[in-house]
């Protein structure tokens, strides 16, 4: 088998990676926001049923705009609104939590599903006042609004993955919306591939005023949290705990970031779940075992995160449309598109890879072949370094063992990967843990 340097692989994908991506629209994300705004408040505990504020009227629009998306496109979308009734600190009397779906059913159907999210309701400063205006534009109008255009431009291709467009409630009262949709994946029996969750996606300059319209941060878990104890133990036995599948993700994200030159968005990997003690909707995913990472602009501005509208000492506060840069949130939904379409066409990530080569100057890697894959991309690298640093294609999709001769077990760090016959590619498993079913 040839051996080849990453990069190769990494032109490849930049080659892949559909031109639809272009189609993302600054003004069209803009108009979103705006429209999300005008709603005056979107607080979960706002009322579901007034014409024209709070969030039962956003949650309408953004439904019949997945709808005039799913007309354009022939009815590829099913448009679905989950809810349950739920209750905690910040909603003490319980509140009816809805998430608005568009389904765009893929070839391969629920066994290999990726979901688009941003969660649709907002706040001000204290998170039980629902009455006063909270705009939430960037916090998170960006996400939904990503999400929404995502929908709009995908919707025009076909893909072996089923795609889940999820606009999510509740996030600001306790993630509720997140752990909803992760329950209703589990109950379905959806294989989720990936969770891609954009919060705040929309802007550029941050609370020090320092301006960052080049970077986006993609937040991944390493040992997984749907790990027991025992999993966790022998994922640290391994030399596991930097290359979980949230963590394969964003690297993943990385490569489509540094190989896309039309991006022009460097995706800074930060190795946490999310920020220093803050959560998001991608938080319930991984609890349930599932590949997700959260999309969050370079620098953020906490004067427009969570802020009553006021003026104070010559400074504006509130999350407000003027505050945001919407050629910077068109990036960042371009490398979303690029990042969903790009696994929407790879077959599945393999569930079972191993290692062997103890007392050997050799590894023999094993896995489990996949479902509709013509290859497989072995990956390899120094346990002293982060990143994948080699590669070796198997050109057959029955495949299921190879030996990287020469490669010494002890100091390598191995992971394979799923290819189809255009060189679409799954994400990475790590070899030498136990595989489990999610």
């Amino acid at each position: 088998m040839k051996k080849t340097a990453l990069l190769a692989s990494c032109m490849m994908l930049a080659f892949a990676t559909p031109a639809a991506a272009e189609e993302a629209a600054a003004e069209s994300l803009k108009k979103k926001v705006e429209k999300l705004v005008s709603f005056g408040t979107r607080h979960t505990l706002s009322s579901p049923d007034h014409p024209t504020r709070g969030i039962g009227a956003a949650r309408k629009w953004a439904a019949s705009d997945f709808e005039a998306t799913s007309k354009a496109c022939g009815g590829c979308l099913d448009i679905e609104m989950i809810e349950r009734k739920v209750s905690g600190p910040r909603a003490p009397n319980g509140v009816n939590v809805v998430d608005v779906l568009a389904i765009q059913k893929g070839r391969l159907g629920w066994d290999h599903v990726i979901i688009i999210a941003g969660h649709i309701d907002s706040r001000v400063t204290d998170p039980m006042n629902f009455t006063d205006d909270a705009p939430g534009a960037n916090d998170d109008a960006s996400g939904t609004a990503l999400t929404m255009e995502a929908a709009k431009v995908m919707s025009k291709q076909k893909f072996d993955a089923t795609i889940v467009y999820a606009l999510l409630s509740g996030e600001e009262q306790g993630l509720w919306g997140g752990k909803l949709l992760a329950d209703t994946a589990k109950a379905r029996g959806w294989n989720v591939t990936a969770m891609l969750n954009n919060d705040i996606v929309g802007g550029s300059i941050g609370t020090d005023g320092r301006v960052v319209k080049n970077r986006v941060r993609v937040f991944s878990e390493g040992i997984r949290s749907s790990e027991s104890l025992t999993e966790q133990m022998q994922r640290r036995g391994s030399g596991g705990e930097d290359d979980g599948p949230s963590r394969a993700l964003m690297r993943y994200a990385k490569m489509v970031g540094k190989t896309d030159r039309s991006l022009k968005l460097e995706v800074f990997g930060a190795r946490r779940p999310d920020r220093f003690r803050r959560g998001g909707d991608h938080l319930p995913a991984l609890e349930l075992g599932y590949p997700a990472v959260r999309f969050t602009v370079g620098v953020e501005n906490y004067r427009h995160q969570h802020q009553d509208l006021r003026t104070h000492e010559g400074l504006a506060y509130g999350d407000t449309v003027d505050q945001m840069d919407f050629n910077y949130l068109q990036r960042v939904t371009k490398l979303n598109i690029a990042v969903a379409s790009q696994l929407a066409n790879a077959p599945t990530a393999p569930t079972e890879v191993s290692l062997g080569g103890a007392v050997s100057s050799n590894t023999i890697v094993n896995w489990k072949p996949v479902k509709g894959a013509a290859g497989y991309r072995i990956f390899y690298r120094r346990s002293d370094n982060r990143d994948w640093q080699q590669h070796v294609d198997v050109k057959d999709g029955g495949a299921k063992t190879h030996t990287l001769e020469g490669v010494i077990v002890d100091d390598h760090f191995v992971g394979v990967a799923a290819l189809d016959e255009q060189g679409n590619q799954s994400i990475v498993t790590f070899a030498g843990l136990p595989q489990r079913n999610r």
